[in-house]
């Protein structure tokens, strides 16, 4: 099985720590700027989404969305929260 980590950088005007993760990312300023990734342990490559930077993107969001693909990261449920989010997933 193929490993997806991921590391993400964000912004929004409502602050994570007083009002928690949802209502961070439901803050109209919300972005990912950010979106560091490595398969199964190898380079890792960063997409620069706050300069529209996201040549890989289509690669990201399909494993994003498959079944087959182990998706890690430190704090999981913000970053699982924020890409659903950001992304509509």
């Amino acid at each position: 099985m193929t490993t997806l980590s991921i590391d993400i950088e964000t912004y929004s005007g409502t602050s994570l720590k007083d009002a928690g993760v949802y209502k961070y990312v439901e803050d109209p300023d919300f972005e990912i700027l950010l979106f560091a990734y490595s398969f199964d342990g190898k380079d890792v490559c960063v997409l620069d989404l706050a300069n529209k930077q996201s040549e890989n993107w289509i690669e990201i969001y399909k494993a994003l969305i498959s079944p087959d693909v182990l998706k890690t990261a430190h704090n999981a449920n913000f970053e699982i929260t924020c890409i659903s989010k950001y992304f509509g997933i």
